[in-house]
């Protein structure tokens, strides 16, 4: 498939699970999910506007609304990074459910573990009740290794 048919797939993708959601679909909010779906890693609120640059005219403030919004809906997951910096991807149709995420400690670099089992339960102190459950390993991506 060449770059424009995988583009185009990504914002059809992207109008289409902002429609399931139920949620009005904006020029900003359709963007910002596309290039998330297209996103082999977790991006940087920076990279998502830099990506969005050349297609469509967005402030920074209206691309942090749009990230808030798509993580509420499900449709986005936020990651914390060692740098104190989010990084954000898609959440795939109906959610992406619990994962974990490598993190490089170099540069940032982060990816969806899809295939590392997170528990479903924790044993926690009495009248505790959990909330999410985030298991992130940390170590070197093979690019910085």
């Amino acid at each position: 498939m060449t770059a424009t048919r995988d583009a185009d797939r990504r914002d059809l993708e992207a109008e289409r699970a902002l429609r399931a959601a139920g949620e009005r679909l904006t020029a900003p909010r359709a963007a910002v999910l596309a290039v998330l779906l297209g996103a082999r890693e977790a991006l940087t609120h920076h990279e998502i506007e830099s990506a969005l640059a050349g297609r469509l005219a967005v402030d920074r403030v209206t691309v942090y609304r749009v990230l808030d919004r798509l993580v509420a809906l499900g449709l986005a997951h936020r990651v914390a990074g060692e740098d104190r910096t989010w990084r954000f991807l898609a959440g795939g149709p109906g959610g992406h459910g619990a994962h974990a995420h490598f993190a490089c400690s170099r540069c940032g670099r982060t990816v969806c573990l899809d295939e590392v089992p997170v528990p479903a339960s924790l044993k926690l102190p009495k009248g505790f009740r959990p909330s999410a459950v985030e298991v992130n390993v940390k170590g070197l991506c093979a690019a910085c290794r």
